[in-house]
């Protein structure tokens, strides 16, 4: 069985690269921490929006789709669940729900971790969820030409508990090292749970939702505002050819983190610099009103109203932000989506 240490992490010889990036982003958290004292309607208004976003990438990397209407409704709890997909995404949206609101008190265990699976799964009726594979899975790949293979063979079935529980006390023990730096562990964690596969069906979502129950816990919460699962899927051919790099050798101990690491880092680094071009936006008094509503709409990865619009700019009145909609339709940069009160505006592809 593989070897959970992450003892390599306290002797000083990492690449400068992941050094230097784990700098960069507690320089910008820093920043967001004062930020968020300040202005919490905004932060709200932008959890709000990536939340959806979150729902919707974390479950597209696994093939499982619906509308951007329909994503919207369910993750607001506007409309019950249609089909599969639907109660698939559902599921996702509870268990990101209780890591918002509870992760503080969320610890990182088989407990937690099987209460998330059983959360994701519960909407379906995949009677696995919560439980650790019985079988034996392995991860495929497809060639151009349809041909698959084996990418890479999990831990066995039978070996599933003891693994999980040799992780979690690594974890612990890492966790209680001072001279490990957080940000660091984390992504080792998250690789050795995907090398581990416990779960049936549901761990490369379980993955993205104990990524942030660990990086929530940790204060680096730019995940809330600024969706880490889109910023995933933005980059998806580098995440897996990443994590391919890091799992080769992993059972026989001969694997190297760095690769997912700087990844994974990266990933979040994406997170905390969009959020400050994004508050940049919304909040600087150098650029005109028309220019920041302009911004807020093309930036808008999903369809967005003109009451949002107002949430996220509150200084901006409704008169405003119709009017440069309005100019914004009659230029071509806009489409619209609905109509009456429900009209949301996206940019133009």
């Amino acid at each position: 069985m593989h070897k959970f240490d992450y003892s390599f992490l306290d002797n000083g010889l990492l690449p400068a690269s992941l050094v230097n990036i784990t700098s960069s982003i507690t320089s910008l958290k820093t920043m967001e921490d004062f930020r968020k004292n300040d202005f919490r309607t905004i932060f709200t208004e932008l959890e709000s929006i990536a939340k959806i976003q979150s729902v919707k990438s974390s479950n597209e990397i696994e093939g499982i789709i619906t509308s951007d209407d329909r994503i919207i409704q369910i993750v607001n709890q506007n409309s019950s669940p249609l089909n599969h997909d639907e109660t698939e995404i559902a599921g996702y949206r509870d268990a990101l729900n209780l890591i918002h609101n509870n992760h503080q008190v969320l610890n990182f265990s088989q407990n937690t971790i099987q209460e998330l699976h059983k959360i994701m799964l519960s909407s379906t009726d995949y009677q696995y969820g919560g439980k650790y594979k019985t079988e034996n899975n392995v991860i495929l790949e497809i060639d151009n030409q349809g041909n698959r293979k084996i990418r890479f063979s999990p831990v066995p079935a039978e070996e599933t508990s003891k693994a999980m529980e040799q992780l979690e006390l690594a974890y612990l023990d890492a966790y209680g090292n001072s001279n490990i730096n957080q940000l660091l562990l984390i992504p080792c964690v998250i690789l050795d749970f995907l090398c581990i596969h416990p779960f049936k069906d549901g761990n490369g979502r379980m993955s993205r939702l104990l990524s942030l129950l660990l990086l929530y816990k940790n204060g680096f919460d730019a995940g809330k505002y600024i969706s880490f699962e889109e910023q995933i899927n933005k980059n998806k051919a580098w995440y897996y050819e990443a994590l391919h790099a890091s799992s080769e050798n992993w059972h026989e101990n001969k694997n190297t983190y760095f690769a997912f690491m700087q990844q994974f880092l990266t990933t979040l680094y994406f997170c905390y610099q969009e959020l400050d071009k994004r508050f940049a936006v919304i909040n600087s008094k150098k650029i005109n009103k028309t220019t920041r509503i302009e911004e807020t709409v093309l930036n808008s990865i999903l369809p967005i109203s003109k009451s949002e619009i107002c949430k996220i700019l509150p200084d901006v009145s409704p008169t405003t932000v119709e009017a440069v909609l309005s100019k914004m339709l009659k230029s071509n940069l806009i489409t619209t989506l609905g109509s009456g009160r429900a009209t949301k505006y996206i940019k133009k592809q």
